[in-house]
Order: structure tokens, then C-alpha cells, then sequence
């Protein structure tokens, strides 16, 4: 039986590392790796590259995750950055936001995970809260720092007649790492979960026939220990 091949848009590390002898180098959490094997699938990392390639590696693929990592650059919505901006990447931005419009054009699936939902927002016109301290009903904490993001810190609810409350419910706890959120939705999207504050947690496709599913919270970090968010490695891999 043909496996499915999962495409992971890797991350690059720039920092000083002397066991690496200060090389930058390609990476991706774990935690993926680990989901998607359980899942059934081949995951296999995407480097950052010129955007021009992201047609070959699309096409080599799939399926694409979009991980977490660096916020996403506000020149890209229109916006200077903010005193409150954490590390950004153009070049990471550039490569994953072409991946993301070859992945529709290609009709191929996409998972996004924290700041892979936030730079698929705003790759289809869509903008970010730079720092969440400007969100005007912010209630809840959504940075679980320093406590370790392996497990569920805050709860959602789930739009019931969305792919996602197939596999959650439509109530769930979700671990929360980030400082950013989803502002003005890309009108290609649709929100289908939120936190009690009204942050919104996950969106899908508005048009059915692109598969689309992008989640706030990380599901490689809390796979392991609860059941549910390996489901959402299933049913990506099996299903969607």
C-alpha cells in the first residue's frame, strides 16, 4: 500500500550553536515527525528555499504542514512592525506563503499549526494582532511559558458541524503557545473554534473542495499524552 507523503515546511535554526560549529541548520519539532509516523504517514522536511522551487516540492508531496516558529512579518499585511514583534524570517515567510499558494493550486491538503494558521491567513489576505495585549477581550492565557506546552491549558469550543468537532468534540482543551493571533480573517476562510476570550483557535476552507484545516495550539507537543490531537494527525494523513 502507497504511503502518503507528508510535506513539513521546515524551520531554520540562525542562533549560535557550538555543537553545530555555529552552522545553521534544518529542523523540524519532533513531535511531527512522531504524529505523522503514528498516523501512517512519510514525513519528510521541505527546506527554506527560493520561493520558485515551491512548485517541485509541492509536487513531490501530498500533503503540506505548515509548523510553528518566528512571528510573521507585518510588512506582509500592511503593517509596521510593533515594539511587541517577536524574531521574524522574510525568507521563511516567502518560501512557506509560496507553498501555501502552490498547495491550492495544486490541490494539495494543507495542516497549519500556530504560526503556520497565522502566515495562512495572511497569505490569503488576512491579517494578525502583532501581540495579543492589543486585543481588547483578552481573558485567558495563550503563552503557557515556563510550563512545559505538553498538555491541555485552556479550553475551546468547536463549531459542531466542522471537520474539526468530528475529531475533538465540540468542547476540548488545547495547550497555548503564542503571543500573536488571527485579526481580520482572509474572506477564503472560515473560524471554527474559539477561546473563551474570542480568540480564534482554528479556521477551515470556506470552499469545501480546498481541504484546510489551521489550529493555534500544537498538537505535536501534546500527541503523545492525549489521544484527540493524535486523531488530528489520523485523519490528516488518513482522511483529509
Amino acid at each position: 500500500m502507497t504511503k502518503v507523503i507528508i510535506g513539513i515546511a521546515a524551520n531554520q535554526h540562525y542562533q549560535k550553536n557550538q555543537e553545530f560549529f555555529d552552522q545553521q541548520f534544518t529542523y523540524s519539532p519532533q513531535g511531527f515527525i512522531d504524529g505523522i509516523h503514528q498516523a501512517g504517514g512519510v514525513p519528510i522536511l521541505l527546506p527554506i528555499s527560493d520561493p520558485e522551487l515551491a512548485s517541485s516540492y509541492i509536487a513531490t508531496i501530498d500533503k503540506l504542514l505548515l509548523a510553528g516558529g518566528q512571528d510573521v512579518s507585518p510588512i506582509l499585511y500592511g503593517e509596521e512592525p510593533d515594539p511587541k514583534l517577536g524574531a521574524t524570517s522574510m525568507e521563511r515567510d516567502a518560501f512557506e506563503m509560496a507553498l501555501i499558494k502552490e498547495a491550492i493550486k495544486q490541490n494539495k491538503p494543507i495542516l497549519a499549526v500556530c504560526r503556520g494558521t497565522q502566515l495562512l491567513n495572511v497569505t490569503l489576505g488576512g491579517t494578525l494582532y502583532q501581540d495579543l495585549s492589543y486585543y481588547e477581550n483578552w481573558t485567558v492565557k495563550h503563552d503557557m511559558f515556563p510550563t512545559v506546552p505538553d498538555f491541555g491549558l485552556h479550553s475551546i469550543t468547536v463549531k459542531g458541524d466542522s471537520s474539526l468537532a468530528a475529531i475533538l468534540g465540540e468542547k476540548n482543551q488545547v495547550n497555548s503557545y503564542h503571543h500573536q493571533a488571527l485579526k481580520d480573517l482572509a474572506e477564503s476562510l472560515v473560524p471554527i473554534a474559539w477561546s473563551t476570550d474570542e480568540v480564534i483557535e482554528a479556521v477551515e476552507s470556506r470552499d469545501r473542495s480546498h481541504k484546510i484545516l489551521g489550529v493555534q495550539w500544537h498538537p505535536e507537543l501534546t500527541h503523545k499524552n492525549d489521544p484527540k490531537e493524535q486523531r488530528l494527525f489520523d485523519y490528516f494523513v488518513q482522511e483529509f
